[in-house]
């Protein structure tokens, strides 16, 4: 002790200590934070560890909405419905817009966004607690993202889980109510996109169109090609015109049990091995 005492070390080392020193605390409060709630991390990369509920998790749709999104970094962006913030950590990891929001009506969502961003001090997101019914977006924005609820209220199994409900059923939102948020915060050319399953396709798309965004980019998700689609992804364009694009469908499996390697693009598993998907 008495030797690190008496040690010279150079301005650099001494911001290293210092940084280090911080990011412990960070980390040691966030735990705490987490702990007590029976709240976890998963880590997306060294920046980025993405605090976790039974009621807020993610899934493999999120990375494939942020994949398809692909915000330039001039893009101002933000994530509708955005849950624990999977999204918008997303964009920020791969994509580095000028600007990212997330904003979600549950006071539990936002709170674990909050401890995510606490946890890191390289985070620049701007979260918002708010109806998107409500929600008017200082600037007009380039790109709005959304993974809403997938079933329409009153159909269906609901979670025992209020929150969970909630998440997975049209009980605070529609689609309508989505597309209508779009349209009055997205620029004149901007985008929409969003994910859902696939029988809510026509929904989506008539939406869409009755708000003003006008359904431009489809692709569906499989399995394989023997397997039927089980998300689709929908991009539309504020003011575009008549004229969609039917992508080629994206695989997420290989056929003998691993990832195919478009999945294994997505997931940056080159990049960041096991970590950042779950």
């Amino acid at each position: 002790m008495e030797d690190f005492i008496n040690a010279e070390f150079t301005e650099e080392e001494v911001c290293r200590m210092v940084d280090e020193a911080r990011a412990e605390i960070r980390k040691e409060r966030t735990d705490s934070q987490a702990a007590k709630r029976g709240w976890s991390f998963e880590k997306l990369c060294d920046d980025i560890d993405v605090c976790i509920s039974p009621e807020h998790r993610f899934g493999t749709d999120a990375f494939l909405l942020a994949d398809f999104a692909a915000p330039r970094h001039k893009d101002y962006v933000c994530d509708l419905c955005a849950g624990c913030g999977i999204v918008a950590f997303l964009m920020i990891r791969d994509f580095q817009p000028r600007y990212v929001a997330a904003l979600e009506i549950q006071h539990q969502a936002v709170e674990q966004m909050n401890i995510s961003y606490d946890r890191k001090s390289t985070l620049h997101i701007d979260i918002i607690e708010g109806d998107l019914k409500e929600y008017k977006s200082e600037k007009e924005l380039d790109v709005i993202t959304c993974n809403p609820p997938y079933k329409i209220n009153n159909t269906g199994i609901k979670n025992s889980s209020d929150a969970a409900a909630v998440a997975r059923h049209e009980i605070m939102c529609t689609i309508d109510d989505v597309c209508k948020s779009a349209a009055r915060n997205l620029k004149f050319g901007g985008r929409l996109c969003l994910c859902n399953r696939p029988e809510r396709l026509c929904d989506v798309l008539y939406a869409m169109r009755q708000n003003g965004i006008e359904p431009k980019r489809l692709r569906t998700v499989q399995k394989t090609p023997q397997t039927p689609p089980w998300l689709i992804l929908v991009e539309g364009c504020k003011g575009g015109k008549p004229f969609m694009t039917i992508e080629p469908p994206l695989y997420t499996s290989d056929g003998n049990g691993g990832y195919s390697a478009e999945m294994k693009r997505i997931y940056k598993l080159d990049k960041y091995g096991l970590e950042g998907m779950i």
